[in-house]
Order: C-alpha cells, then sequence, then structure tokens
C-alpha cells in the first residue's frame, strides 16, 4: 500500500528517534564494557556511564527537532500543492528565520512550480469541480483579478482589465491615484492584519478622450500569508455607462461656469468704475453696500475658476509653469480681496509671511487661487469676531503656510472626506454657500505643485489647514530641464502625472 505524503515526515523522524535511541544505548553500553574492564568496578562503573546516557538523550531531544524542520516545512509544501487529499496545514515562513536560511524561497519555488505544474494525484471529483469553477469565474458579468504579494498578476479572467504586452507582462489597465493606490493599501493592509478589504469608485482604464477608455467600481480583498500565493483579489465592476451622465454634466457645468466668465467679468469692472466716479459721494451705507458686492462678484469668480480648473483636473490637462516667486508675493495677489472679505464679515485677519522666506517654484495665478480658497473658508466657517491666523515657515525642502480658525471646526468623518469633489457635509450645506470645489482643486494645483496639503480639526474647536510647496533651489534643476513645465517635477514625485499613470501587475 502506497504511503501517504502527508505520513512521510512523521514517519521519518519516528526512524531517526529508534535509530538514534539505539545508538545511545550502544554508545552507553560499550562505555560501560571498558569502564568495567578496567577499574573492576560496577557500581563507579555505571556512574560515570549514566551522564554520557543523558547527554546523548538531550543531545537528541534538541538536535532532532532543528533539524528535521526545513525537511518538515519543505515535505508540507510538497504536501500541500500535491492534490493528495490530507489534513496539513500550509508552513508560513514569512517573517521568520527561514527568510534569513534560503528556505523561504524554497518554498516559493515549491508553490511557482506547482501553479505550472500538473498535479500528481488528481482526485476525478476534484477535477470535475475545478473544470466548473473555472467555467464559472470566466463566465462572470465582472472581473477577477488574483495579486500575487509583490501584485503580480497570477490570475485574471476575460472581463478583467488586464493587458498583456509585446514582451508577454500582464499589466492591470486601471489608473489609481497614488495618495489612494492599490499598491499603497496593500503596503499599508499587510502592516495592520492578516484580512481587509477595500472600495475604489470611478477607476479609469484611460485618460478621457483615449479610445476605448472604461471606467469601473474596483473592490479589492487582501489576505496575508494565503498558501496559493495569491494575496490580493480584485474585483472590477465596469460602469463607464452610469458614469457617462456625470460626465457629461461635469461638461455642461464647465461650458456654462466658461460662459458666465465674461459678464463676472464686466460686473467687476462696472463697480470698480462706479466706485471710483461716485466714491465722493457715496455715504457710508452705500459703501457697505459696493463692498458687499465686490466681495460677493469676487466669490462668485472663484466659484467659476473652481469649477473649470476642476474640469481640467479630471481631464490630466492641469498643466502648469512654475517660476521663482515668494509666497509673500503671491499673497499680495489677493491681499486687497481678502481683506475686505475679513473686513465685511466681520472677522480678524492677521497674515505673517515673512518676505525673507526662501523663494518657492509656483504658478502665482494658481497658488494665489489656492489660498483664497483656503483663507476664505476660514473666514467663513469662523465666529463673528473670530481670529484667522495666516502664518509660513521653511519645512525641509519647503515653504509651509497655515490657516488657522478657531471657529465650527469638523468632525473626523467631514474631515476625511473634505478634499473630495464636490463633497460638503449637510450641516454647511445648509449653512453655507459653495460648490464643494474648492479644497479639490485646491488639492489637485498643491500637488501639480509637487507639494502636499492636509487639514487638522475638531468639531467645536477650530481647523488648521496646510499646505506645502518646493523652495525654489531644491527643484530648479528639475525645472530648467523641462522648460518650467511642472512635469519635470511632479512625474518623479508624488503628483497626478505620476499618480495616474497605469498601475503594472
Amino acid at each position: 500500500m502506497a504511503v501517504r505524503l502527508a505520513d512521510y515526515t512523521k514517519n521519518h523522524i519516528k526512524r531517526i528517534r529508534r535509530i538514534w535511541t539505539a545508538l545511545v544505548f550502544i554508545n552507553t553500553g560499550v562505555f560501560f564494557v571498558m569502564l568495567y574492564l578496567t577499574t573492576g568496578q560496577i557500581a563507579s562503573s555505571i556512574l560515570l556511564s549514566t551522564p554520557i546516557f543523558v547527554l546523548q538523550i538531550v543531545t537528541l531531544l534538541i538536535v532532532l527537532p532543528t533539524s528535521m524542520t526545513p525537511i518538515d516545512v519543505l515535505s508540507r509544501a510538497i504536501v500541500h500543492v500535491s492534490g493528495q487529499a490530507n489534513d496539513v496545514i500550509a508552513p508560513n515562513v514569512n517573517g521568520t528565520m527561514h527568510e534569513k536560511t534560503g528556505l523561504k524561497d524554497m518554498i516559493d519555488v515549491v508553490y511557482r512550480l506547482a501553479t505550472t505544474a500538473k498535479p500528481l494525484y488528481e482526485d476525478p471529483d476534484e477535477v470535475k469541480r475545478h473544470k466548473v469553477m473555472v467555467s464559472l469565474m470566466e463566465n462572470l458579468p465582472f472581473g477577477v483579478i488574483g495579486l500575487t504579494n509583490e501584485l503580480k498578476v497570477r490570475y485574471y479572467n476575460k472581463n478583467a482589465p488586464v493587458l498583456v504586452d509585446e514582451r508577454g507582462n500582464q499589466n492591470i489597465h486601471l489608473m489609481f491615484e497614488d495618495d489612494n493606490s492599490l499598491s499603497r493599501w496593500v503596503t499599508q493592509a499587510s502592516t495592520r492584519s492578516l484580512s481587509e478589504s477595500k472600495q475604489w469608485q470611478h477607476i479609469q482604464s484611460a485618460l478621457p478622450g483615449s479610445p476605448g477608455r472604461k471606467i469601473y467600481d474596483v473592490f479589492a480583498q487582501y489576505t496575508g500569508n494565503d498558501a496559493s500565493g495569491i494575496e490580493t483579489v480584485l474585483i472590477t465592476m465596469e460602469r463607464t455607462g452610469d458614469y457617462a451622465q456625470s460626465e457629461e454634466e461635469m461638461d455642461f457645468i464647465s461650458l456654462a461656469a466658461h460662459e458666465l466668465r465674461g459678464p463676472i467679468t464686466i460686473i467687476h469692472g462696472y463697480l470698480d468704475v462706479l466706485q471710483e466716479e461716485l466714491g465722493p459721494t457715496l455715504q457710508p451705507e452705500q459703501i457697505a453696500l459696493f463692498e458687499r458686492l465686490q466681495v460677493s462678484a469676487s466669490r462668485l469668480t472663484g466659484y467659476v475658476n473652481n469649477v473649470l480648473n476642476a474640469a481640467r483636473y479630471d481631464r490630466r490637462h492641469l498643466t502648469l509653469s512654475l517660476e521663482e516667486n515668494t509666497l509673500a508675493n503671491i499673497y499680495r495677489i489677493i491681499q486687497p480681496d481678502i481683506a475686505l472679505r475679513a473686513s465685511t464679515q466681520n472677522r480678524l485677519l492677521q497674515v505673517a509671511i515673512p518676505d525673507n522666506l526662501p523663494t518657492i517654484a509656483a504658478d502665482k495665478a494658481s497658488l494665489s487661487e489656492v489660498m483664497a480658497n483656503i483663507i476664505d473658508n476660514a473666514i467663513k466657517y469662523s465666529h463673528e469676531g473670530g481670529l484667522v491666523a495666516v502664518t509660513a515657515a521653511v519645512d525641509g525642502n519647503f515653504v509651509k503656510c497655515s490657516v488657522q480658525d478657531n471657529g465650527i471646526g469638523m468632525p473626523a468623518a467631514v474631515v476625511s472626506s473634505l478634499f473630495k469633489k464636490f463633497y460638503r457635509s449637510h450641516r454647511s450645506d445648509k449653512a453655507f454657500s459653495g460648490t464643494g470645489l474648492g479644497l479639490y482643486i485646491s488639492k489637485a494645483i498643491i500637488e501639480s505643485h509637487g507639494g502636499s496639503i492636509g487639514v487638522r480639526s475638531k468639531e467645536g474647536e477650530g481647523s488648521v489647514f496646510t499646505f506645502s510647496v518646493p523652495i525654489y533651489s531644491t527643484v530648479a534643476d528639475k525645472l530648467a530641464a523641462s522648460g518650467n513645465s511642472n512635469s519635470g517635477i511632479i512625474s518623479s514625485g508624488s503628483g497626478w502625472i505620476k499618480n495616474h499613470a497605469m498601475f503594472k501587475g
């Protein structure tokens, strides 16, 4: 009768134990006889032989488990992939000394060979179930992709967004953002738990306007140390048609916003002319009315710019020309308008942006828009008579700007969604006007500068928004090489040009 593979190691250890035990008795007996023949004393011969016997038994108990561990691990891996019925637990050698000894590499080879080799033992019922499973997977109305711990494609069905290049490499045809990417999530999940899931919405396969572009909702399940070698499973549901309407709506909004730009500019001009010509004759309440009209017109201009910039960003057209400038100079562009907004809403504005800060790489129009968005939010959400403090300082290779208010603040659930497009909490939606695009496009602009943006907030205690942009000297060479285009910075950093590159499986 053939021996089960699962029983091999257990039987082999028993044989080794029997042989070693026999040798222990033989060696001890020979030593005892030699002592007795030499001394003629039975008691002393027994006394001297006993430590030798005990030492050999202890050596057996220590050496045997250690020496047999590699065989045990290898045999369990082989049994696990053999296809023969067994109750053996697959070995887990990750994070153990076996990574240093090379045993882990041997186990990985066993699993890799098992994925391509025909099983030695095929249960007819198991083969039938396998064929049914393969047929079901291929005919599912959504994509299924299996990834290794290195995020290499090991399996995919016909509806999965996977492309095979001329070298035979299998690449996932999805565009994740770097700060919310698949690889980043898997890395974080592997440090948190053995099992975790996540969902993404509106993941593109290509840039807008590209032929064959599709849009997916993606569900991922991570399972660490899976014996099959597949640690991450992706489920992709194509929803191109469902998202088409929202994209068309964005196109319409962008067109409408573009058409509004002209009339708003004219309104601004007429208000300036009227204030200049009628200034000496205006009563205080009339001056206040003109100021409110100017603030409203400026805010409307900001809304229009946010809509247009959001459309440009969504289509990956937010290409900027970055020049050497100072943050203080950029703030001066918006200073009169911001000061007017603060005074008309009875807020105390305190700005401390030193002129001697290092110069930065900036598109002054876009960066001034970010500052206006963030400071205007602080003014809007502060209490009557509240302080809004704007400060700036060097932070490593960046100049960091902070905008702090002592207003209504936000709960954690709101903070986590704050930079999403069109996001507005139910409370701000009722109390304050806006498009829900200001922070979304601010994040896009800052990342397109090669910087970062964030917020700290506590409900009832106010918020602190911060953004950082590179010091000019740290990126001057890259800018010179790319003709001052931001692609020279963000293609090798964390901006959207890299963020939305194709994910390689």
